[in-house]
C-alpha cells in the first residue's frame, strides 16, 4: 500500500513542476516568440501559438499533460525520498536542478535541437544556435525555479 507521505510528496512535486514549467514557459514565450510563433518559427514542427486551433490545443492539454509528467517524475524519486530528505538544501538544490536540466532536456531521448539526440538526428536546418539558445534559457530558468522550491519545500 501506498504510505501517505508518497502521495504528499507526488502532490506537491505535481504542484512545484507545473508552476516552474508555466513560469518558466510563460517568459520563453515572452522572449522567445519566433521559436512559437508564426509561419518563419525556429521550431517549426511544434503547434504554432499564433494559430487559434494550435493554441486552444495547448490550452485544452497543458495542465493535465503537466500534472502526468510531474506524478511520473514524483514516482521515480520515491525509493530516494529518505535520503534526499538527510541532504543539505544545497545538495538537494544540485540535485534536483540537475535531474531536471539533464534528464527531462539536454539528456531526453527525444531529437530537440539543443539536446544530444538532436545534435544526431536532426535535420541541420533545425539545429539552429539561436534557437538552441532560447531553448537553453528556457530550461535554465525551468531547472533553476524547480531545483529552488523543490529543494526547499519538499524535504
Amino acid at each position: 500500500m501506498i504510505k501517505i507521505k508518497y502521495l504528499v510528496f507526488s502532490f506537491w512535486f505535481i504542484i512545484i513542476h507545473t508552476g516552474a514549467y508555466t513560469f518558466a514557459g510563460a517568459i520563453a514565450l515572452k522572449l522567445s516568440k519566433d521559436l512559437y510563433e508564426e509561419q518563419k518559427r525556429l521550431i517549426d514542427y511544434v503547434r504554432d501559438m499564433s494559430d487559434e486551433n494550435d493554441k486552444k490545443h495547448v490550452e485544452k492539454w497543458f495542465l493535465p499533460a503537466q500534472i502526468i509528467r510531474g506524478l511520473l517524475m514524483s514516482i521515480v524519486l520515491y525509493p530516494i525520498l529518505g535520503l534526499l530528505g538527510e541532504t543539505s538544501f544545497l545538495l538537494r538544490f544540485i540535485f534536483m536542478g540537475g535531474l531536471m536540466f539533464v534528464y527531462t532536456d539536454v539528456g531526453s531521448a527525444i531529437p530537440f535541437p539543443h539536446n544530444v539526440e538532436g545534435f544526431i538526428y536532426m535535420k541541420p536546418k533545425y539545429l539552429n544556435r539561436k534557437a538552441m539558445g532560447k531553448l537553453y534559457l528556457e530550461m535554465v530558468i525551468y531547472s533553476v525555479t524547480f531545483a529552488l522550491l523543490a529543494g526547499w519545500f519538499l524535504f
